[in-house]
């Protein structure tokens, strides 16, 4: 068979008989083969790792909806705390998606469109410099998943977030999952909204304040960063309750 015709039979074999497919082409040794058997694997792989993601999910769901949340940002030296929350469809397919922080930028553009897309529901929630600084980066945190979750406009009944704490003042019954950014597939896209729109925020405040590097450090305490704190001192996006002891 050519190579062309062993892509055509792997591609149109069904993905519970894929492996087995895939071993009937090991010891074929033309590179083109064993080409298209890494490919067709790591799609494999993909599939199984998203399937994962939603029969986590599927434990933790109640009669309607599941919503992931998860937050950016908590500890930067500039910057909002940055929260997203989302809903998924139950059989959606979004490859690829994990933890934000395991992925490169372009990697998580391209999901943060296709989430976009295909999400039932999503919500976005940011808490300014100087409310940290009033109320505490922990607080911070929970008033912006709140914000986050008062834009969902569709029906749920289970709030899973990222982390160890549950959100206060939600009277949704709600899990918290330590590393639930690698495990669950809501949590995994709130990830993604989340780190995506306040990369784009300090990406344009790198505009604003180049001295300061935002486009490179996001506004954690980089060796620029606080060179440029040093020279120009601080703005009035910077969490003063961060900087204590330097200015």
């Amino acid at each position: 068979m050519t190579i062309k015709q062993i892509d055509e039979i792997m591609k149109s074999t069904p993905i519970d008989k894929l492996e087995a497919c895939l071993d009937e082409f090991k010891f074929d040794d033309r590179d083109g083969v064993q080409k298209l058997i890494n490919k067709y694997k790591k799609h494999l792989n993909e599939l199984n790792s998203w399937q994962a993601k939603l029969d986590f999910d599927a434990v933790w769901q109640g009669q309607e909806y599941l919503v992931g949340v998860d937050e950016v940002g908590r500890g930067p030296l500039a910057g909002n705390v940055v929260a997203a929350a989302v809903i998924l469809p139950k059989d959606v397919c979004i490859l690829g998606l994990k933890d934000s922080k395991k992925l490169s930028e372009s990697k998580r553009e391209l999901l943060y469109d296709e989430i976009m897309d295909k999400a039932l529901a999503i919500g976005i929630g940011e808490v300014s410099a100087c409310q940290i600084d009033k109320i505490n980066i922990l607080q911070a945190t929970f008033e912006a998943m709140r914000l986050a979750l008062n834009q969902i406009d569709v029906e749920y009944d289970v709030i899973c977030v990222d982390g160890n704490h549950t959100i206060p003042l939600v009277n949704t019954k709600q899990y918290a999952i330590v590393g639930g950014d690698n495990k669950s597939a809501a949590i995994a896209a709130a990830s993604v909204i989340a780190k995506v729109t306040r990369d784009r925020q300090m990406n344009e405040l790198h505009l604003h304040y180049p001295e300061y590097d935002f486009i490179s450090n996001k506004g954690y305490g980089t060796k620029k960063h606080y060179d440029g704190i040093a020279k120009l001192g601080i703005t009035n996006i910077h969490r003063k309750s961060f900087l204590r002891g330097i200015i």
